[in-house]
């Protein structure tokens, strides 16, 4: 029995329809479910605008990598040195300054990207974390972000392949932009995958620097004469400097090369997912009654 004059309190009915609010007779509206798109397009939008506010890293893209580019063309000689391609199974001999150019476009593009990529992961782990113990799926902000890695790296590729092209014309340049796209999405995974689990700033920028440095001046004919070494092909960007100086001076698609560099992303990426969820778990005791 209810009182006189007042009306029941609201419940769910079985079509779903809004009930109504105990003593005032209002219609309780609900709120409407958010969809997974408009979860993934807001957590892509506002990394995109993370990236946009990095001044830094776009003061790289604008004037590091055209310079880095253009002083190893003018710097190394243009006489011939051998490499190994194994892409197609040949030991090729090409200008000392064009290779340096492919190589010096694949260290400056992995290493803005990851910068970028750290940077961003690194600043906003502690407001991602808010964001998915209140209750944000952690799916559509990580793809969110991985989006923005996708950009990023599709961009400064792109800029990086046509600053190549002003100083000498590579037989395929679509696929010299794949191969730095590739290696792009190596060293961004990377910087992932370090925002998320290291505690200290300097030491992801230093750790991506380093690995950088290592992996592309270790396959470089010019810094290193024994790069054809078996050790080589272990290293991060062997696969996008395989399939880059194939761009460059063969006709050949080098498929399996271009794999190497999705496959190192994709193993980044995983322990990135693995450290956010471990960050992100509910550690509140459960009870039982």
């Amino acid at each position: 029995m209810t009182p006189a004059g007042s009306t029941t309190c609201g419940g769910s009915t079985p079509d779903g329809s809004s009930t109504t609010r105990a003593g005032t007779g209002e219609a309780a509206v609900r709120p409407t479910p958010t969809s997974a798109w408009t979860y993934f397009s807001t957590a892509a939008r506002y990394a995109l605008l993370e990236h946009s506010r990095n001044r830094l890293a776009l003061v790289l893209v604008l004037f590091y990598l055209p310079l880095w580019i253009s002083l190893g063309h003018v710097v190394i000689t243009s006489a011939e040195v051998r490499f190994l391609l194994r892409a197609t199974d040949e030991t090729i001999t090409a200008p000392g300054n064009n290779l340096s150019n492919i190589s010096g476009a694949l260290n400056a593009v992995t290493l803005i990207v990851g910068f970028m990529m750290f940077s961003v992961t690194f600043t906003a782990g502690r407001f991602d974390h808010r964001l998915a113990m209140a209750g944000y799926p952690r799916p559509q902000l990580i793809a969110g972000k991985l989006v923005a890695l996708l950009l990023a790296a599709v961009l400064t590729s792109a800029y990086a392949t046509a600053v190549v092209c002003l100083y000498w014309h590579p037989r395929q340049p679509w696929l010299l932009g794949l191969a730095l796209v590739t290696g792009a999405l190596t060293y961004g995974g990377f910087g992932v995958m370090l925002g998320a689990t290291l505690r200290g700033e300097l030491a992801g920028m230093l750790l991506i620097i380093m690995t950088s440095i290592i992996d592309t001046g270790l396959q470089s004919p010019i810094a290193n004469p024994v790069a054809d070494n078996d050790f080589i092909r272990y290293l991060p960007s062997y696969g996008a400097m395989q399939a880059a100086v194939t761009a460059g001076f063969r006709d050949s698609f080098p498929f399996p090369y271009l794999l190497l560099g999705p496959l190192w992303f994709l193993g980044a990426v995983v322990v990135a997912g693995i450290a956010f969820h471990r960050h992100t778990r509910d550690r509140r005791p459960a009870f039982f009654g």
